[in-house]
């Protein structure tokens, strides 16, 4: 039976019986730790695990359920590439229960942001690509369609140029892998160090462009990319048609919606307005510690969506 579904029914026959719902399965309830469960979000916001472990606990399994018992629809996981297959294949089943669309995670490249693939050397693309198929028997057992890309690093002693043959050249291998398979790997520029090759969505644009493939395409971090050029709604709209997944974080902080500069509610009404039907990824921290702090990301959440 649906969680949700258990929980109605058992509120039900206390009512009858005359008891309380803490007296049936309280512990369950969203309701006994003073959340409203159930909001209808326009978009399809995707949490990621722990930040709602303070009510859900540290079982992924119940974790999600409690994002779905909220009204989240999808869900990401930088690291599911890493989690044993038993988990995988239990996570996948619990979204298929609950209709959760399955967001990104991120394809392994070794590890080590050296691995870069602006160098343009052939065992850093083979570990790559090597990478790229082990995400295809992932995302079947989790049912997804995204995978992030990072190239990796800037190389100094080669001209941009040439570093953008490199990367274009093993990205068009990398979609030679997904294509077939109706997948998408999403490039993410990057804010975090000026040593990174990919930063900026015009950059990200030219190379979607040069790989020419729908299994080759953007992913529009909005935290980054405040932080890297500003200019969000207008950078959105310019680079729109290599858009295929979208992350969410204010700056600064990079806590949720509502925590810093950036005008969620617009640029989530613009990005509606524009037809967006794919999933925007919850990457990044809770701006308060323990259930205050998850109260107020579902909160900051439910405000931000009101925009119709």
């Amino acid at each position: 039976m649906e969680r949700r579904s258990f929980i109605k029914k058992s509120a039900a026959a206390a009512s009858v019986l005359g008891v309380g719902i803490q007296g049936v399965n309280a512990f369950n309830s969203p309701e006994s730790n003073g959340l409203v469960g159930g909001h209808n979000f326009n978009l399809k916001y995707a949490p990621h695990l722990g930040m709602f472990k303070n009510h859900a606990g540290n079982d992924p399994i119940d974790q999600l359920n409690f994002m779905a018992d909220q009204g989240f629809t999808a869900f990401e996981d930088n690291r599911m590439m890493k989690r044993d297959i038993a988990t995988q294949t239990k996570m996948g089943e619990t979204l298929a229960k609950h209709n959760m669309s399955m967001g990104v995670f991120v394809v392994d490249k070794g590890g080590n942001m050296n691995n870069t693939l602006a160098a343009g050397k052939k065992e850093y693309v083979d570990i790559f690509l090597d990478g790229c198929k082990k995400a295809v028997e992932v995302a079947k057992r989790v049912n997804a369609k995204w995978m992030t890309v990072v190239p990796g690093g800037y190389q100094r002693r080669l001209p941009i140029g040439v570093q953008d043959g490199h990367v274009i050249e093993a990205l068009r291998r990398g979609a030679e892998i997904f294509e077939p398979h109706g997948l998408t790997m999403v490039l993410e520029p990057l804010s975090d160090s000026p040593d990174l090759y990919l930063q900026r969505s015009d950059q990200t644009y030219m190379i979607c462009k040069a790989v020419n493939s729908p299994a080759c395409k953007i992913l529009f971090d909005i935290y980054h990319l405040q932080k890297t050029e500003g200019h969000i709604i207008r950078n959105i709209d310019l680079t729109w048609d290599e858009i295929a997944y979208i992350q969410i974080g204010d700056n600064p902080g990079r806590k949720e919606p509502t925590t810093g500069e950036i005008n969620y509610k617009n640029v989530f009404k613009h990005i509606h307005a524009k037809g967006f039907n794919g999933i925007l990824g919850m990457e990044h921290g809770n701006s308060l510690k323990g259930k205050e702090g998850e109260q107020a990301v579902i909160t900051a959440y439910k405000k931000v969506d009101s925009f119709l």
